[in-house]
């Protein structure tokens, strides 16, 4: 009882968003709540140079389905800006573990070619 009402006392000081789960999923967990994507563009300089290959971006997902951050984790410069940029813009449906909506934390990988 004594733990439940700090917690309150807690939840009414700091706001309900302090208190809000945080979860790590799966790339193909996190895509199944996409409701929007946008695919990154390959750059002309990317494609005049020959740059290929991988991203890795990191991306924290609100409650809510917004974009809250995103960090590369992997991949050339000139093709990781255009995936982030194109990452930001994706919406997601509210992400729940237990019915109650949670920040997810995932990577979401493309592949330039």
């Amino acid at each position: 009882m004594r733990l439940f009402r700090s917690i309150t006392v807690l939840s009414m000081l700091l706001g309900p968003s302090l208190l809000t789960a945080e979860v790590r999923i799966q790339p193909a967990e996190a895509l199944k709540f996409a409701a929007a994507r946008v695919q990154p563009e390959y750059t002309a300089i990317a494609k005049q140079m020959k740059i290929t290959g991988r991203v890795d971006i990191e991306v924290v997902v609100t409650p809510d389905g917004a974009i809250e951050s995103t960090k590369a984790l992997s991949g050339n410069p000139l093709l990781t800006a255009p995936a982030i940029a194109a990452i930001k813009k994706w919406k997601f449906n509210p992400i729940t573990v237990d019915g109650q909506a949670v920040k997810a934390i995932t990577t979401l990988s493309f592949e330039f070619k």
